[in-house]
Formats: structure tokens, C-alpha cells, sequence
């Protein structure tokens, strides 16, 4: 009988222990980190599609969104799916493309991942209060910003910040 005693309370610890594990995942996965799959090559050479990535959703509760970084987003003109993109000009700041290049306030920006000039120009658009202007590191053959409907995606519509790519290598993404 002691014996029996024994197992039932091992169960139940075990039952317990793993009871709380789940629970702390599945608020982990809803409140802390999310996941999310690349399906297009809109982010080459950077992400490639197929890859899956850890995406930080309390990022933006301490700190602002910073021009390159890579957020999850709902799309502007379809919010019921998800987007992938770089953030490329913030709130207050004019962005366009021309011959070639991207201009921030005039200004030619630096971007070391991108691995070809923009094939036409755009612009320029003023980025609102609260807003972002966003691109994909593989210029000619993204949808993002420059295409859309609404330009811009709303800080309160982004889920998070791409953190690390975890599949098929593990690479962090800043």
C-alpha cells in the first residue's frame, strides 16, 4: 500500500511539474515570444524563405522602433496577415528612392545588406507620427511600403522584433 502511495505521489509531482511547464510555454508563446516562417525571398540574402524565426513581442515595451531593425507586423492593407520587413524611416522623417538609391531626409542611407540598387524610383512620403516606412532587403522583388495602399504600418500594429533565426541555422538577426 505504501508503495502505491509512492507512484500516486510521483505521478502527481510529475502531472504538476509538467502542468506548469505548459503553462508557462503557452504564456510565453502569447505574451513574451512568438514564432513565424519566412514563405517569400522578399528578405534575401538576410532571411531566406523557408526560415524560421524567434520574434521578441515585448521589444517595443521598453524602447522605440529603430531604423533596420526587422519587425513582424500585420499588413496595413490585410491585417489579418502577417508581414516580415526592415524598418527603413521612422516617424517625422521623408523617404524616397532615387537613381537608385534610398534617401532618408536627403540623406543616402547605409545599408550593408541590401545587395542591389532599387530599379525605380518612389517618393517621396513623409512617415506620419506612430508610423513606420518599411522595405525588404531584397529591393526588386519585395511588397512592402512602396506598393501598398497605406504606406506605413502603425507602431500598435507591430507583433515584434525578429530576434534570431532559428531554422535552418541559427543566426542572430542584429
Amino acid at each position: 500500500m505504501n508503495r502505491k502511495r509512492k507512484i500516486i505521489s510521483e505521478i502527481l509531482d510529475w502531472s504538476r511539474t509538467i502542468l506548469i511547464a505548459l503553462i508557462v510555454g503557452f504564456a510565453a508563446s502569447k505574451v513574451l515570444i512568438t514564432s513565424a516562417q519566412v514563405p517569400t525571398g522578399s528578405m534575401e540574402d538576410t532571411i531566406m524563405p523557408g526560415s524560421r524565426l524567434i520574434i521578441n513581442r515585448i521589444a517595443y515595451a521598453v524602447s522605440k522602433p529603430k531604423r533596420g531593425d526587422i519587425i513582424a507586423f500585420y499588413f496595413p492593407d490585410d491585417e489579418e496577415t502577417v508581414y516580415l520587413k526592415r524598418i527603413i524611416a521612422l516617424p517625422g522623417e521623408t523617404v524616397e528612392g532615387k537613381n537608385g538609391n534610398v534617401l532618408v531626409d536627403g540623406e543616402p542611407l547605409e545599408e550593408d545588406y541590401v545587395t542591389e540598387e532599387i530599379d525605380s524610383d518612389f517618393g517621396p512620403y513623409y512617415v506620419p507620427t506612430d508610423m513606420y516606412f518599411v522595405m525588404g532587403d531584397n529591393r526588386n522583388d519585395s511588397w512592402d511600403s512602396r506598393f501598398w495602399d497605406h504606406k506605413f504600418v502603425a507602431k500598435k500594429k507591430i507583433i515584434g522584433k525578429a530576434e534570431m533565426e532559428y531554422f535552418p541555422k541559427i543566426k542572430l538577426l542584429f
